[in-house]
């Protein structure tokens, strides 16, 4: 596995990826509804959405279950119902590559439930020539991830609750971005949101 040097200099490549933001989980832990709960004055998902915005990346695809969140019924991104939301995480990365493969078009993946992560590490990651996965410490090599359109087969292959970062540490071939671990807070619970919250309003 190989770490990535800072590439903020590079300009994305053209075409460039398309991006997916996952959204179909029932948010048990949380009690339904966490991606359109406010954090520091926006829904969850909407910060996730901003970054992309703020990385100059386009618009792309928001993987919704049956019942999509308000967030993404107003964002104007193009949406993708799965209807085995269910089945695990695996099952909305599946349609992700799939849709991908179609555009003939590497994928940039996050999650809707990470809204501390920043424009400046998605454009890190979308400049990488190659399968990038976000790193902290030595622990955690996982989403938001890069997909190099020539992993996209293997990755429709994805089903049940194997997600991205189960397919991304078996490539040897791996780029690594660091980012300092508290970007990568997801919000399970309700202490998951106030943590967040309380980051967010100290970066302004």
């Amino acid at each position: 596995m190989r770490r990535s040097t800072r590439t903020m200099h590079r300009a994305v490549a053209e075409p460039a990826p398309l991006v997916a933001v996952l959204a179909a989980g029932g948010a048990t832990r949380f009690g339904g509804g966490k991606l359109d709960a406010l954090c520091a004055g926006k829904p969850v998902g909407q910060w996730v959405l901003d970054a992309v915005a703020g990385a100059g990346l386009a618009a792309g695809v928001i993987v919704v279950g049956e019942d999509p969140p308000q967030f993404a019924l107003a964002s104007g991104w193009s949406l993708i119902v799965n209807h085995s939301a269910e089945a695990g995480l695996g099952t909305s990365l599946a349609l992700a590559a799939n849709h991908a493969q179609k555009a003939d078009r590497d994928l940039l993946v996050l999650l809707a439930d990470m809204p501390l992560i920043t424009a400046a590490h998605l454009r890190e990651l979308a400049c990488q020539p190659g399968t990038s996965a976000t790193v902290s410490g030595s622990t955690y090599a996982g989403v938001p991830a890069l997909f190099h359109k020539c992993h996209l087969p293997q990755l429709e292959k994805s089903c049940g609750d194997r997600g991205a970062a189960a397919f991304l540490t078996s490539l040897i071939d791996l780029e690594h971005v660091q980012v300092d671990p508290a970007m990568l807070i997801d919000i399970d619970t309700p202490a998951d949101l106030a943590r967040a919250e309380q980051i967010l309003l100290r970066r302004g």
